[in-house]
């Protein structure tokens, strides 16, 4: 099989990314693109970022998660403990996480550490979700090897019939990350292939040093 994808080409020139144009801390152009994004009405999930660990077996591995906070500290996803994500921060919680809006030729790539949020952000967070995606966190035992899709369907049952009428609780595996950058790249897409490329990397006193990168 085999498939030239040589000729696919496009022509970046919605926007620019100059220095002039930003403060001093990323996380306010962070705010102010994603705005843009929601504001834009292009993309379907503007908060879809993916994750990228290195996993046990000492390759990197990315997914798609959901971005569902973030402040001046970092940026908030939930996800299983126990899952391999979740093993793979516990042994290694450098990460790096991405956005990619294609609407608007933009994307964000950030280094950080993850660590677990307290546990009260967990519970009302979980408290917030729907009764169904509730049940399938603790139904899920994410990650593991299952005979079929049966057992999935007969456990969520079983646990629908276990807590009707009843308070749902968070499993103790399951609960937020924190990620604390380190570093932010902003990229924005240019004609020529001369993309703007700015970069925030945190510094011993805590504040950013503001670079541009060759694209």
């Amino acid at each position: 099989m085999e498939k030239d994808l040589s000729n696919y080409r496009k022509s970046y020139e919605k926007s620019e990314l100059t220095e002039e144009a930003i403060s001093d801390n990323p996380m306010e152009l962070f705010q102010k693109w994603f705005y843009e994004v929601e504001a834009s009405n292009t993309v379907d999930e503007a908060n879809t970022m993916t994750v990228s660990t290195i996993g046990l077996d000492g390759f990197p591995k990315n997914r798609v998660v959901l971005l569902k906070r973030y402040t001046y500290e970092g940026f908030i996803f939930y996800t299983n403990y126990e899952s391999e994500k979740g093993r793979a921060i516990a042994a290694n919680p450098k990460v790096c996480i991405s956005f990619f809006w294609h609407s608007m030729e933009r994307q964000v790539i950030i280094k950080g550490t993850a660590e677990k949020i307290s546990g009260n952000l967990s519970d009302g967070y979980f408290e917030s979700r729907p009764e169904g995606s509730k049940l399938g966190a603790i139904v899920s035992h994410q990650s593991e090897v299952i005979p079929s899709r049966k057992v999935l369907e007969d456990g969520l049952k079983g646990l629908q019939e276990q807590y009707t009428g009843k308070e749902i609780p968070r499993p103790d595996y399951w609960g937020g990350y924190l990620v604390r950058p380190v570093s932010i790249e902003f990229w924005q897409g240019r004609p020529n292939r001369l993309h703007d490329r700015i970069r925030f990397s945190l510094q011993e006193d805590y504040d950013w040093k503001i670079e541009r990168l060759a694209p």
